[in-house]
């Protein structure tokens, strides 16, 4: 079974906020104050520019980076990637705060290790204020695993 996750995840204060001028972004409480928008592809219609995504992600629209930037504003924003099927797959992250980008664009590609700092998204969740007890990582303690596509966190 086949798990795969694009997402813009803030405070969710940040998210709701910014995300008011972007009818098709849809916010889905994650934990510990967090909130995600799920990259859909209505979403992904709605913000590109017609250009190509930054390189190293999947679903990043064409110039949805520099709307990243300027939600950053009000609070770091994190856009996550991740793909898994049969336990073998690859993520990618990246956060703003402050209109730049401040970690990142990590990528770990199928076969390689997490690092002594952990998967790309759970540094990304880090950064935005995630605390993990000693047991789990950042990525299992806002349940990131909940669902196994973007589109179910609305659903």
């Amino acid at each position: 079974m086949g798990y795969e996750l694009q997402a813009v995840i803030a405070k969710d204060e940040v998210l709701r906020g910014a995300s008011r001028d972007l009818p098709a972004a849809q916010v889905a409480s994650i934990g510990q104050g967090l909130s995600l928008i799920p990259m859909t592809d209505q979403l992904f219609d709605a913000a590109t520019d017609g250009t190509e995504g930054p390189p190293g992600f999947w679903r990043l629209p064409g110039g949805f980076d520099k709307r990243l930037a300027d939600w950053s504003a009000a609070g770091a924003v994190a856009y996550v990637e991740a793909e898994y099927f049969g336990g073998v797959g690859e993520q990618h992250a990246a956060v703003w705060a402050d209109g730049a980008v401040v970690l990142g664009p990590l990528h770990v590609l199928e076969g390689q290790p997490f690092g002594s700092a952990g998967s790309p998204i759970s540094q990304a969740l880090r950064r935005l204020g995630v605390v993990a007890d000693a047991a789990t990582d950042e990525f299992a303690t806002v349940e990131l695993d909940r669902h196994r596509h973007s589109e179910d966190w609305i659903a």
